[in-house]
């Protein structure tokens, strides 16, 4: 019962922001109008400028956002305890990380639907904006290679989910031909392949479970090179890179469209599961795990500040201003269905990630579950048991996943932080009804289908960065889409491959390199917003407390990774990271360097409008009109 009067004061929090706080930011702030020009009317191409119903954008863009951050984030900051990591994300979602996803959408739709690292050198400097495109290159890159490690794991685990996953991208090409052609609806072809994708998880879970590492005769993971997860890994690298250059009303818009519809379905499913689990008695996270772990590890790190960096995207998130100013400022039809899109999406983010808090809790705690052969050659779950027979459940349930006396490094894995999420989920399914092993595939493509609309939008989102460099530096070959793309897929590879002591077992040494450059990246965008408001004399100090804490925390977390005793990255000889990390936080000091200095003189100061098209090149020479120059 308890759990689930929790939820549902999550949940109704969250109704109530956005009909407060997100409306004051949407007509009191940003004062946003139905008449007003908006990039994808005034630039349209068909290709990455197409005006979207409200709909189909929203499911875009919180598709793209949701990736597999507010689960991995999530399911790995429990270890600490339940409470530390909701309130992050309540709290954190509402004021801080769904604020910094309104404010990017709206300044860069004011702005041609520019990226916030273009807008910076408007807004602040010339040169923040070649230092905002340096770290959101390097954040990118890290993006790639944690997310497609995710997504490889995810279909290397459960080759259930494999047939779904991918039979999907013809039909959502079909189904954008459909439309953008043939002039045809979308709701309704994008609610038949809702039916479809069910109907393919039931066939993968049955009937055909495509196990790459039985068909090829490899290992799962391993020593050796080619392993299942490094084939996958692979696979998804090419895919990302044909998704990523092809028109967004052909692949990008529809799938992610019906995907938002799939992901949405699965939500409800999860919370509907949760309350009957709840109610029933069967569900109960304060008897499952710790609200505040005690007995911590001595070589896990600090909560403060990583509780702030492991979940990153569940509670705000730099990642989510490269899609607000990346594709989907390109997209919205009319100022007012920013609210909906930019604050809206970000709530329901929050929500997701609630869910996975309670799933790796009180899903866990209902009982655990592994994957046996069945004589007919197929396989099932059945019930783990202790060492007197009986069924593990509760705390003893729980600490199969996060057992905190084999300390931090042993069990913070990505495969079981993972699968936390995907058992706790599928045991809240089983509440409803669902046999066990249609709703581990179920929860299994949910995560992956996050996922990978995430890692073909950070494809295109990388693909403009680098030709923005390029245009700018005046490298001609790599302002060819093709050849920016190979670079944004081959950079994120080698880093998801090549990194850690077995290839494709990276995951978990990247996520603090995620984290970090993440939360970096969202007090730089914040930045962007507290100018954009100072230089027309509007209030900041909302937008400036939450930039303050995203300045800090992951600074401070960064710094930690690279010069801790015995755990840093520079005490263990990884060269890589330190060498990442220390060129983001270089990038990082000098930006807001910038910042500080660009301060005094910028207070009700416009700044200076962008010329031409988008296309267009920006010149070196151009500079923030002076206080005596600026209209006020």
């Amino acid at each position: 019962m308890s759990t689930a009067l929790l939820a549902a004061g999550v949940f109704v929090a969250y109704l109530v922001a956005y009909h407060t706080y997100g409306r004051w930011l949407a007509r009191k702030i940003f004062g946003l109008h139905g008449e007003a020009d908006v990039p994808s009317k005034t630039f349209r191409d068909d290709v990455d400028y197409v005006p979207t119903k409200k709909a189909v954008i929203f499911g875009h863009h919180f598709t793209s956002i949701a990736g597999t951050g507010p689960i991995v984030g999530p399911a790995i900051a429990v270890f600490w305890g339940w409470l530390p990591a909701l309130l992050w994300v309540v709290f954190g979602s509402i004021f801080i990380g769904a604020v910094h996803d309104f404010g990017a959408l709206i300044i860069s739709m004011r702005n041609q639907g520019r990226t916030v690292g273009d807008v910076a050198g408007r807004l602040i400097t010339p040169r923040t904006r070649f230092l905002f495109l340096g770290i959101l290159a390097l954040a990118l890159t890290v993006v790639l290679a944690v997310f497609g490690l995710v997504i490889a794991i995810i279909m290397a685990t459960y080759p259930e989910s494999v047939l779904s996953i991918w039979i999907e991208l013809p039909v959502a090409i079909l189904v954008g031909w459909w439309v953008y052609r043939r002039g045809g609806n979308l709701l309704i072809p994008s609610l038949m392949i809702l039916a479809l994708m069910y109907g393919t998880i039931w066939v993968g879970v049955y009937y055909l479970p495509i196990d790459l590492s039985a068909i090829l005769g490899i290992p799962l993971v391993g020593e050796q090179f080619w392993n299942a997860v490094v084939v996958w890994t692979l696979i998804l690298l090419a895919y990302s890179f044909f998704a990523s250059v092809l028109p967004v009303w052909l692949l990008l818009q529809p799938r992610d469209f019906t995907n938002s519809h799939k992901l949405v379905a699965a939500l409800l499913l999860l919370v509907a599961g949760l309350f009957v689990a709840s109610l029933s008695g069967q569900a109960d996270l304060f008897s499952s795990a710790p609200a505040i772990a005690r007995d911590i590890p001595v070589d896990a790190p600090p909560i403060w500040p990583f509780l702030f960096i492991t979940i990153s995207c569940g509670a705000v998130s730099g990642f989510h201003c490269l899609v607000s100013s990346g594709t989907s400022s390109k997209q919205v039809a009319s100022e007012t269905d920013a609210q909906y899109v930019g604050y809206g999406a970000m709530l329901l983010e929050g929500a997701l990630a609630t869910v996975v808090i309670l799933a790796c809790c009180a899903g866990v705690g209902m009982g655990k579950f592994e994957r046996v052969a069945t004589p007919e050659g197929g396989q099932t779950y059945v019930a783990m048991k202790n060492a007197v027979g009986e069924p593990l459940v509760g705390r003893m349930a729980w600490q199969t996943n996060y057992d905190t006396q084999k300390g931090w490094a042993a069990s913070n894995k990505l495969k079981p932080m993972v699968g936390a999420f995907v058992e706790g989920g599928a045991n809240f399914l089983a509440a409803l009804g669902i046999p066990f092993e249609f709703a581990v595939g179920i929860i299994a493509v949910l995560v992956a289908s996050f996922a990978s609309t995430t890692m073909d939008t950070a494809t295109r989102l990388q693909r403009y960065v680098l030709q923005e460099f390029a245009r700018s530096m005046k490298l001609e070959p790599l302002t060819n889409k093709y050849a920016a793309t190979a670079l944004a897929v081959g950079a994120g590879g080698s880093l998801a491959l090549f990194v850690g002591q077995q290839p494709g077992t990276g995951g978990m040494i990247l996520w603090p390199l995620f984290g970090a450059t993440n939360q970096l990246l969202a007090g730089l965008a914040f930045m962007v917003t507290v100018f954009y408001l100072w230089r027309r004399s509007k209030p900041v100090l909302f937008a400036l407390l939450p930039m303050l804490v995203m300045l800090l925390m992951p600074a401070w977390a960064m710094l930690w990774n690279l010069f801790a005793p015995e755990r840093g990255w520079i005490s263990q000889g990884n060269y890589l990271l330190t060498g990442f990390g220390l060129g983001i936080l270089a990038l990082q000091l000098w930006m807001m360097w910038e910042g500080f200095s660009a301060w005094p003189k910028a207070k009700g100061v416009l700044e200076k409008p962008f010329a031409g098209s988008p296309r267009q090149p920006i010149s070196q020479t151009e500079e923030v009109p002076s206080v005596a120059a600026a209209n006020p």
